[in-house]
């Protein structure tokens, strides 16, 4: 285990709980909830979808332990906001990791491509 552990960074683990809180389809509607209205309580979010409120508050509690979105303050109410800082840099995250990914399979294959020619 302390092997593995050496192994992982802190960003990638910030990427990874990022993705879990991503991968489920109800928490991807509940984001796009909250950006379409900008700001939004529980039941405004319950309204628009068809979850129950138990089941809007759990993945609520989700996306803001992966720091996604947060509760802030309004009037006497609480609202949930997109953290877009949060988000911005999970899109970016991800896009090095996938470009990462893509230019090592690109690397081997030309690399594989350049071996074959010279043979021939």
């Amino acid at each position: 285990m302390d092997r593995a552990r050496c192994c992982v960074s802190d960003a990638d683990r910030v990427v990874a709980a990022a993705a879990k809180a991503l991968a489920h389809p109800a928490r991807l509607a509940i984001l796009r909830t909250i950006a379409r209205k900008e700001r939004c309580n529980c039941s405004e979010i319950c309204c628009e979808l068809p979850y129950a409120q138990s089941t809007v508050s759990q993945h609520l509690k989700v996306l803001r332990d992966a720091g996604l979105v947060a509760l802030r303050p309004d009037g006497p109410n609480s609202r949930y906001t997109i953290e877009t800082a949060a988000v911005s840099r999970f899109a970016g995250d991800l896009r090095r990791l996938v470009d990462g990914l893509c230019g090592c399979a690109r690397d081997r294959a030309d690399a594989t491509t350049g071996k074959s020619s010279a043979k021939a």
